[in-house]
């Protein structure tokens, strides 16, 4: 039984998860720490950490990990990876038919816009969902944020904004 509900669990982040894996995000820890309690969210904020830094999607990586740890089996992984893989591939492929079509429409071009803010929600919604009590940001923390968010409208390469945050970490804190 368990096999189904991480099946149905992760078909609907990928059915609804529009903006990739970021924007899913909440989508995810609404589903398994919130309806179903597989996790608790500070287990959940440690997935997402682990996700980050695993090659690849950080959704997929999570339905992976979250699959297993709630299975406790491989086949539990790959059902959860599965599903939340096969609504975008699908939905994909048919907007893709479609949009190839239609690129020049006013209407779709008025839609692609209504969406761009819509994602930008979700991801910024992911981002407060991530914090807990226990991984609250310190002023440190929001300062470095701040700081990396305007060299990064300068057009900063974003490699080097990481490695400027990673060597101002270790030498503050």
């Amino acid at each position: 039984m368990i096999y189904l509900q991480l099946f149905w669990s992760f078909l609907k982040v990928g059915v609804f998860g529009f903006g990739g894996g970021y924007a899913m995000l909440s989508l995810i820890q609404n589903e398994v720490v919130e309806n179903r309690n597989w996790i608790s969210a500070q287990e959940f904020t440690d997935i997402v950490a682990i996700s980050q830094m695993t090659p690849g999607p950080v959704a997929i990586n999570s339905a992976t990990y979250i699959g297993y740890n709630v299975s406790g089996s491989a086949l539990g992984s790959a059902l959860a990876t599965l599903a939340v893989c096969l609504p975008p591939l699908v939905i994909m492929i048919t907007i893709t038919k479609f949009y190839l079509a239609f690129q020049n429409n006013k209407y779709v071009g008025w839609v692609m816009d209504g969406l761009k803010p819509m994602l930008i929600g979700m991801i910024g919604v992911a981002a407060f969902m991530l914090m807990t009590p226990s991984n609250f940001p310190d002023v440190f923390s929001v300062i470095l944020f701040i700081a990396a968010l305007a060299v990064s409208l300068l057009k900063v390469n974003p490699i080097l904004i990481i490695i400027g945050g990673a060597v101002i970490g270790l030498i503050f804190l």
